[in-house]
C-alpha cells in the first residue's frame, strides 16, 4: 500500500513520487488550499493539497478539506523542498504534494487528543489512541530495542534461550501466586510462576550450563509505579560459577546494552555492601546521583535529655542519625511539616530538625535538651553549617534507615541536588534473614534458594540472624534494576535454611521435593541473576512509570480499563474446572 514511511522523507527524494500511509495528525483547509500533518510510527511530514490545472486535482483538494484528525489515509504524491522549513521534524525540509489522498478510515470524534494530557484512566481505557502518540511511539519502541540487544549480546555468547512453564506448581517465592484450576484434576490447581527461578537452577543440574529467558512473571501483590501483576524479566543462570563471574559478566552486558541502545557510557560499577548502603544512605538501591549522606550520631546525642534519642543510642538494633541538607534553612515550617509527613509514610513517629540562619543563629526544637557546646558539637559532627536544615532519626535501625533515606530523596529532588547522568552500582553481602516478629521466625530477604556467605550448617544455625548471604543486586540511579545470588547446590544446606525459614520436613516434600531430589544427583554450584526488563526500559524511556512501557499494563486497582478484565465467569464455565464462587460475607462480619 505504500512506498516509503512518513517519517523518512527527505531532500534526497526531492522529485520522486511516493505513497504513504498513516493517520491525519492536523488538518488545515486555508480555502482551497489544504495541509495535512501525516503521521506513522516514523514521524510526520506534511502533504498539500493545492489548486492546480491537473485532471482531477479539484477532487484531491475536497477530499483533503473533508480530513479530519486521526482519519486513515493513503496518499500518493511528489516530494518538493518546502518554503518555509520546520527544523523541529525530521522532514522539515521538506512536503508532499498529494495527487491523489484516499481516505481509508474515517475517525470519529476522539476522547482525546495526543496534545493533551488526559488522566491515566482515560488514557488506559482508550489504551490503542494512547499508543498512538509520538511519545508512547518511542517508549516501546526503546524497549524493543532494549529487549533485541539484550538477545543478540546473549546469543553471541552462548547462552541457551529455554522457555520454561507457565502452568507450574505453588512454591512460595514471597508474593501470593495467582491459581489456575485444573480441570482435569478436580480440586487441585497450578500457579502462574511468579519466577522461573526452580526451573532456571534445574537447567543448571541438566548440564546446560548458560540459560536465559526473557519471561513472563506474576505476582499477586499490590501495584505501584514499578510493579505490576505481570511483567517481563531477563533471566540468567550459570553453572560452575561465584559471585564475580556473574557479576562482571552482567556489568558488561548492561553496559554494552546501553551504550548501543542510549548511545551512553555507565562506566564503573562500584561495589558496596548492603550494610554500608544503609549505613550512608539509609536505602539498599541508593541513587548516588545525590550527594547527600546520614550520618551516625550516637556518641553526640547520648548524653542528652531528649529521650527519643538516648532511648535508641549506642542500643542494638537501634538507630539515631542525622542529614544535612545545604540550604535547608529557607524551607518554611509548613514544609518542615510536610518533609515530616513524607518520612511518617515510611514509618517514622516524628522528625527533628535544626535550622541554621545565615546569621549562625539556631532554630531547633531539640536545642533545649542539649547544653549548647554538645549541640554546637553535634551540629559540628554532621558538617552542617549557615543556611543548612539538619534532619534527625531515632529508633529501630530498618525504620530509621528507610524513613531517613526518603528524606534524602525527597531533599535530593526538592534541592536539585540530582546530578545528571548514570550512576550504577552493585550492593553485595545482604543479611540472610529478616527476623519477622509478628510471626516469630525468620523470613528470606531474597529467596529461600540464596546461599548463605557460610558453608557451614552448625554455623548458619548459630548465627542466623547476623548471617549474610551471597546475594546482590544491580542498582542503576536509585532503581533496582537485578538482582541474584549464588545458589544453595547441597540438599542438606537446602534443607537446613527451609527449616530455618519455620518449613517443616513434610512441607518441604509436598512444596520442594522435586528440588531436593534433583539437589542429591550431582548439582553443580550455581548462580544467576534476573533483571527487570520493565524497569530498564522505564529508565532509558525517560518515564518514573512501568506502565509507560508496558504496551497493555493494568491500573493500581489491578484491571484492565480497556477490556474491563477481571470479569465475571458464569456457573456453568466454572462448574468445568470445579470451582464454586463463595456469597460475598455482609459488610461488618
Amino acid at each position: 500500500m505504500r512506498t516509503h514511511f512518513c517519517g523518512l522523507i527527505d531532500e534526497s527524494m526531492v522529485g520522486q513520487t511516493v505513497t504513504l500511509c498513516g493517520w491525519a495528525d492536523v488538518a488545515r483547509d486555508l480555502g482551497g488550499l489544504c495541509f495535512i500533518d501525516l503521521r506513522d510510527h516514523e514521524g510526520i511530514v506534511q502533504v498539500v493539497a493545492e489548486p492546480s490545472d491537473a485532471e482531477g486535482n479539484a477532487a484531491v483538494v475536497a477530499t483533503a478539506a473533508k480530513v479530519g484528525y486521526e482519519d486513515c489515509l493513503r496518499v500518493t504524491g511528489t516530494v518538493r523542498r518546502r518554503e518555509s522549513v520546520n527544523p523541529k521534524i525530521r522532514t522539515g525540509q521538506v512536503e508532499v504534494v498529494a495527487t491523489a489522498i484516499e481516505v481509508l478510515n474515517k475517525a470519529e470524534p476522539l476522547p482525546f487528543h495526543h496534545h493533551e494530557n488526559p488522566g491515566e484512566d482515560v488514557r488506559l481505557k482508550y489504551r490503542y489512541l494512547d499508543l498512538r502518540s509520538p511519545e508512547m511511539q518511542r517508549r516501546m519502541r526503546t524497549r524493543t530495542k532494549l529487549v533485541a540487544a539484550l538477545r543478540r549480546w546473549l546469543d553471541a555468547r552462548d547462552f541457551q534461550d529455554i522457555e520454561t512453564p507457565i502452568l507450574t506448581k505453588a512454591t512460595p517465592e514471597g508474593a501470593r501466586d495467582f491459581l489456575v484450576p485444573a480441570r482435569m484434576h478436580p480440586g487441585e490447581f497450578y500457579a502462574l510462576p511468579q519466577s522461573p527461578q526452580l526451573f532456571k537452577q534445574i537447567l543448571m543440574m541438566a548440564g546446560f550450563d548458560r540459560y536465559y529467558q526473557i519471561a513472563r512473571c506474576f505476582r499477586d501483590e499490590a501495584l505501584r509505579a514499578d510493579r505490576q501483576l505481570e511483567f517481563t524479566q531477563l533471566d540468567m543462570e550459570f553453572a560452575w560459577v561465584d559471585e564475580a563471574i556473574v557479576q562482571d559478566t552482567v556489568e558488561q552486558m548492561i553496559g554494552d546494552v546501553f551504550r548501543e541502545v542510549m548511545g551512553v557510557e555507565l562506566g564503573a560499577f562500584p561495589r558496596m555492601t548492603w550494610a554500608e548502603a544503609m549505613r550512608r544512605y539509609g536505602s539498599d538501591k541508593p541513587d548516588l546521583r545525590i550527594a547527600l549522606e546520614l550520618v551516625d550520631v550516637d556518641a553526640q546525642v547520648r548524653d542528652s535529655q531528649f529521650k527519643v534519642f538516648t532511648d535508641a543510642a549506642g542500643v542494638d538494633g537501634m538507630r539515631v542519625c542525622a542529614l544535612r541538607i545545604p540550604g535547608g534553612a529557607a524551607l518554611s515550617r509548613k514544609q518542615i511539616d510536610e518533609y515530616a509527613a513524607h518520612a511518617a509514610k515510611y514509618g517514622a513517629k516524628g522528625l527533628a530538625y535544626a535550622k541554621l540562619g545565615e546569621d549562625g543563629a539556631v532554630n531547633s526544637p531539640v536545642a533545649k535538651f542539649f547544653d549548647e557546646a554538645a549541640f554546637a558539637a553535634l551540629l559540628q559532627h554532621v558538617g552542617a553549617g549557615k543556611g543548612d536544615i539538619v534532619f534527625f532519626g531515632a529508633g529501630a535501625y530498618n525504620t530509621v534507615s528507610d524513613f531517613m533515606g526518603a528524606v534524602r530523596l525527597k531533599a535530593g529532588r526538592d534541592f536539585g541536588l540530582v546530578e545528571d547522568g548514570w550512576k550504577p552500582l552493585w550492593v553485595t553481602d545482604f543479611p540472610m534473614f529478616e527476623f519477622d516478629d509478628e510471626a516469630q521466625r525468620y523470613v528470606a530477604l531474597h529467596h529461600p534458594f540464596t546461599a548463605p556467605a557460610v558453608d557451614d550448617i552448625d554455623d548458619l544455625r548459630a548465627n542466623a540472624r547476623t548471617a549474610t548471604s551471597r546475594g546482590y543486586d544491580m542498582v542503576l540511579n536509585g532503581n533496582e534494576i537485578g538482582g541474584g545470588s549464588i545458589r544453595i547446590h547441597r540438599p542438606q544446606m537446602q534443607a537446613a535454611v527451609f527449616e530455618l525459614l519455620g518449613i517443616g520436613a513434610d512441607e518441604q516434600q509436598a512444596k520442594f521435593g522435586f528440588l531436593l531430589d534433583a539437589l542429591k544427583y550431582g548439582a553443580p554450584p550455581h548462580g544467576g541473576i534476573a533483571f527487570g526488563i520493565d524497569r530498564i526500559a522505564a529508565l532509558m524511556a525517560g518515564t518514573e512509570s512501568i506502565r509507560d512501557v508496558i504496551a497493555f499494563p493494568k491500573t493500581t486497582t489491578a484491571q484492565c480499563l480497556m477490556t474491563g478484565a477481571p470479569s465475571p465467569i458464569d456457573d456453568a464455565q466454572l462448574a468445568e474446572v470445579h470451582v464454586a464462587v463463595r456469597p460475598k460475607a455482609p459488610e461488618g462480619l
